[in-house]
């Protein structure tokens, strides 16, 4: 049989150079192995629940979770980082909710988004002036309770000091089922509130709520507890969260607000090791679960212009998955005057069964 004559030298240099090129193009798109120690964050270009991942000490996306692969463990706690961080792999962009008035400007909650709609920050937005000629006494009087029953409220004994103001976060975060947080409840407190010689200072309570706005003002005032809270909900309060649902750290203290919830608080703080209070973090609980997220911080510190990140305690496991921010955020912008309160550097948590 006859072979067909062999091509020339000169093709075959042509064929392999030609195959390279292929190669090398083909790989760019190969998605390499995905390292143990990353946590699993939100990409919009490919849906609200496909995977991307984070590296822990790092902002950037990173490549798409092979096929298949088990969940990301969850990160360590960042170390305290500047404002100098980068907030993601894209400029974020600001989507305002509702807005009231306060001091000498405007209070609103917001969310940012990079250009692909992945999850940045969500907080509040504190205009230029809003920290001003903010009520010194008093209170909205919104939550009393005539505790000793001679028929009249004492408004100095028998009502919860404090200014609230309800803010719905924007449709851009609200509507999305893969984002627990719906909306922010904010408080002043003239003259902060217990326990003494820790918290009784002039501060700002910033809830980011997981329940809705009806069901969390329903929860109502009566005489149990220090913060006079109706007995039944203080009972159903105080029920305990299941152990992976909570860093060890965050205690039960009696904390039960009505229109808020129990509260539970890291006792290894700065503030219990007789330092100063500039700020705090905070879960809030009620019926076993996790229903808010909160930043206390104290006015003093806001006004002095901060820029600074600070890590959040994270559970073992989340009852509910979905995007759960890693660090919470205090910043002023010099060129706006605006200062806000966020929680950022979002990452998607799975769900897992309670632990008790």
């Amino acid at each position: 049989m006859k072979l067909p004559p062999s091509p020339p030298l000169s093709s075959l240099l042509i064929a392999v150079l030609l195959a390279a090129a292929g190669w090398l193009a083909i790989s760019a798109f190969i998605v390499p192995e995905v390292p143990a120690d990353v946590a699993v964050s939100h990409d919009a270009r490919f849906g609200h629940h496909a995977p991307v991942v984070l590296a822990q000490a790092g902002p950037h996306a990173g490549h798409s979770t092979p096929a298949g692969a088990p969940p990301a463990p969850a990160p360590a706690a960042a170390p305290q980082v500047d404002d100098a961080a980068p907030r993601g792999a894209a400029p974020a962009n600001r989507a305002l909710g509702a807005e009231s008035q306060i001091g000498k400007g405007t209070v609103s909650s917001y969310a940012e988004l990079d250009a692909q709609g992945e999850l940045q920050a969500i907080g509040i937005v504190y205009s230029a002036g809003a920290l001003e000629s903010l009520p010194t006494d008093g209170s909205d009087f919104h939550h009393c309770f005539d505790k000793n029953g001679d028929g009249t409220v004492d408004r100095a004994t028998e009502c919860l000091h404090s200014y609230e103001y309800v803010l719905p976060l924007p449709d851009a975060v609200a509507r999305r089922k893969d984002v627990p947080f719906k909306w922010a409840l904010l408080n002043w407190n003239p003259h902060g509130h217990i326990p003494p010689g820790v918290y009784d200072t002039p501060h700002f309570d910033v809830h980011f709520y997981m329940e809705p706005i009806a069901k969390i003002f329903a929860l109502r005032s009566g005489p149990c507890g220090p913060e006079l809270m109706n007995c039944d909900q203080f009972a159903i309060a105080k029920r305990p969260v299941p152990a992976n649902y909570i860093h060890p750290d965050f205690k039960d203290v009696d904390g039960v607000v009505p229109a808020m919830g129990n509260h539970l608080v890291d006792l290894t703080g700065p503030e219990f090791q007789k330092e100063p209070f500039t700020r705090s973090w905070i879960f809030g609980a009620y019926d076993g679960r996790i229903i808010f997220y909160e930043e206390m911080v104290a006015h003093r510190h806001l006004v002095q212009q901060p820029r600074s990140c600070a890590p959040i305690k994270q559970p073992k496991g989340w009852a509910t998955a979905g995007f759960y921010p890693t660090v919470s955020c205090l910043r002023y912008d010099a060129a706006t005057g605006e200062t806000t309160v966020s929680m950022e550097r979002f990452a998607f948590r799975p769900a897992s069964a309670p632990e008790r």
